[in-house]
């Protein structure tokens, strides 16, 4: 499972070096909001180049800009050569993952790349419309592997700001979040938290992250590599609750026709079992 996935703008060599050495468990190569516009050429084929060149390390995703924006087929006819990992769309709708599978399939035939190789990850709630086809996520793409959501173009669309005066989300941003969470779920694949704009609040990130996780997501962006280290540290399962997760395990193995077992005092029931299955997962 993926934790940490670190934004660098593809036209920064500088950036690109300092991603690969920040411990990410993935790069974003962003082609999109990082890049202005009279530079797009040069950060493709600088992404281009910098998946080309990769052997190992932080699997590797292309933020392209939003099929809207009249770029994404350029910016796919570039990074496709190279083959990467994932692309990420932003500003989408579930009809865009639709389309963009369609795309990926005509580049990875044209490449020579493994039919269906290229995963997606959507930034599912940066237009308002976006927060009204949630629930159309389910069965869009077998290539869908992740919903995540993004705080600032959505209130860049709504002339708002998205943080009170004492840095939690206003009402519209934490029913967003909350959205995309479980429209992750409704879908079968992985939620991934939005970033945190403030690099230098360690306590504050620290504090967002681990209540992310404890509300179901299993992942975080991140703007910065000094984020990175915080980000894994959060989402990433305690010894104890590894213990918690096998003797739940090996309780429920013992008695595999048990509705309820106690554990410490505690009942434990089936749905502890699909958590502890997911923590030892995630761990793996």
């Amino acid at each position: 499972m993926m934790r940490s996935y670190l934004f660098v703008p593809a036209d920064s060599e500088r950036k690109l070096a300092k991603g690969s050495e920040s411990g990410a468990d993935a790069l974003i190569l962003d082609l999109e909001d990082s890049v202005a516009e009279v530079r797009r050429p040069i950060a493709r084929d600088s992404a281009r180049a910098y998946i080309e060149a990769a052997r190992g390390g932080p699997r590797l995703y292309v933020r392209i800009n939003a099929l809207a924006s009249g770029a994404a087929l350029d910016d796919l006819a570039v990074v496709m050569r190279a083959g990467p990992y994932g692309i990420m769309l932003p500003k989408c709708v579930p009809g865009d993952v639709r389309t963009l599978d369609a795309y990926l399939s005509a580049f990875e035939a044209a490449g020579g790349h493994p039919a269906g190789a290229t995963r997606i990850v959507a930034i599912a709630t940066e237009t308002p419309a976006s927060l009204f086809a949630l629930h159309d996520y389910r069965g869009a793409s077998a290539r869908l592997e992740a919903l995540t959501w993004g705080a600032e173009d959505l209130a860049a669309a709504l002339g708002s700001e998205n943080r009170l005066a004492d840095g939690t989300y206003g009402d519209v941003f934490r029913l967003a979040r909350s959205l995309c969470v479980l429209a992750a779920g409704a879908a079968e694949v992985a939620a991934i938290d939005t970033v945190f704009t403030d690099f230098k609040d360690e306590r504050r990130l620290e504090a967002e992250s681990r209540a992310a996780r404890r509300e179901g997501f299993v992942g975080k962006m991140a703007i910065h590599p000094a984020q990175v280290p915080i980000i894994n540290a959060a989402f990433t399962a305690t010894p104890d609750e590894l213990r918690w997760a096998k003797a739940v395990i090996e309780a429920f193995e013992r008695a595999p026709d048990a509705g309820t077992i106690a554990i410490d005092g505690k009942m434990i029931d089936r749905p502890h079992l699909t958590l502890a299955r997911r923590l030892l997962g995630a761990a793996r």
